[in-house]
């Protein structure tokens, strides 16, 4: 499985992203041209070699194009900050509209909207009328979209990060001296299942994109796993400090024996109904559970009641935990890891006389066997109105 492993020993923001990956994928240009497609001026990007403590690594610095003689001559103090009074709706609307791959515009959105929930909350304002500089810049968006678009570019299969190392003591900001972390990467990090610390550096080593872009991408934290390493990119943030102001990324190969071991959760319920439960199910496969499934037994004094199974990847065990505490009357989970076999699959479209379906193939030895996808089936019984089992033949 192709892996990333964001070490963020001296924080992370925006351009050191975007540094670090431009290293990996090595394509300046793919990046200018899909950002172009967003339709957005009034900035120009720099991108520069530069050393930190005597590591080399890649500078992006987003110029914005002021246009001071234009700002003088007419003492209108807000011509050239007319960018930022963008809220997250001008935003996602900027992104929707763009030529840029689909997945890009969903993982951009998904950065934004947690940048956007933590300033909400730190201004006590509703979303729609969150309109500052943090998500409106020109800047914010061209770091935000442009990590999406170099993550779509290397399309990793997880994403793993050290613990986020942030500074203490003031920064200066927008609204006066604020002390770091500052409240909105708090915030960002509060609604994440991030792992961060603060170490001993007299400054603010992670800005609220850079938390909101490690809180969507990574999967985990702590220390590096066992990887093949096979490529790293070093990306320069802007200070001088006495660690190497640097964000290292790891491109690599994990083994894909995490996939065969998986967690097993089990409960048992006599005092919960049937809806509850078939909710609590939907949101378990919402939520990337592997299977969920109830067993009828009987429990003390002869109650019938149902045992809640749900198998789950090691690192969705928190959040599967989670839901079952809050959707159920439960109040303890058995929990087992267990080994698995796995066949390789893919989803692949085919043509049929019914249009195009989709087709689940495993692979098993030589032989190669492909699955209709239920609901592909379904809307066409539905539309058809043919039986299910008779369009499950035709397609065979």
């Amino acid at each position: 499985m192709k892996a990333l492993y964001f070490d963020c020993a001296s924080g992370i923001s925006g351009n050191m992203t975007l540094g670090a990956l431009l290293e990996l994928t090595g394509d300046e240009d793919y990046l200018l041209d899909e950002l172009k497609k967003l339709n957005v001026d009034g900035y120009h990007i720099h991108i520069s070699k530069t050393k930190k403590n005597g590591i080399t690594g890649t500078y992006v610095d987003v110029h914005l194009e002021h246009d001071e003689y234009h700002h003088h001559e007419h003492g209108d103090h807000h011509e050239h900050h007319h960018h930022e009074h963008r809220n997250l709706f001008d935003v996602n609307h900027i992104i929707d509209h763009s030529d840029i791959d689909d997945d890009a515009k969903d993982l951009a959105k998904r950065i934004f909207l947690r940048v956007a929930k933590a300033e909400s909350k730190v201004h006590n304002e509703p979303l729609e009328n969150v309109h500052f500089h943090e998500v409106g810049a020109i800047d914010s968006i061209v770091d935000i979209v442009g990590t999406a678009i170099l993550i779509n570019e290397i399309k990793p299969d997880i994403i793993y990060s050290s613990i986020v190392n942030d500074g203490y003591g003031f920064i200066e900001c927008a609204h006066g001296t604020i002390s770091v972390p500052v409240p909105a990467t708090c915030e960002i990090f509060a609604a994440s299942s991030a792992k961060t610390r603060q170490i001993d550096i007299d400054t603010e080593l992670v800005t609220p994109t850079g938390a909101a872009i490690i809180s969507e991408l990574a999967r985990s934290y702590g220390v590096q796993p066992p990887m093949n390493i096979q490529k790293i990119g070093w990306g320069c943030g802007s200070k001088d400090l006495k660690i190497p102001n640097v964000l290292k990324v790891m491109l690599g190969e994990v083994s894909d024996e995490d996939n065969k071991t998986i967690t097993v959760l089990e409960t048992n319920i006599d005092d919960c109904s049937g809806e509850i439960l078939g909710y609590t199910s939907e949101l378990l496969f919402k939520n990337k559970a592997l299977d969920v499934f109830f067993t009828p037994i009987y429990m003390k004094k002869n109650r019938p009641a149902y045992r809640l199974t749900v198998s789950c990847k090691n690192e969705d065990v928190n959040t599967m935990k989670d839901i079952i505490f809050q959707q159920t009357t439960t109040i303890g989970i058995r929990m087992r890891q267990e080994k698995r076999f796995v066949l390789k699959r893919e989803i692949i479209e085919k043509e049929t006389e019914f249009g195009k379906i989709h087709f689940k193939r495993v692979y098993f030895n030589d032989e190669i066997h492909d699955y209709p996808e239920y609901e592909d089936l379904k809307a066409i019984a539905l539309k058809e109105n043919i039986p299910l089992k008779d369009i499950q033949e035709k397609v065979k």
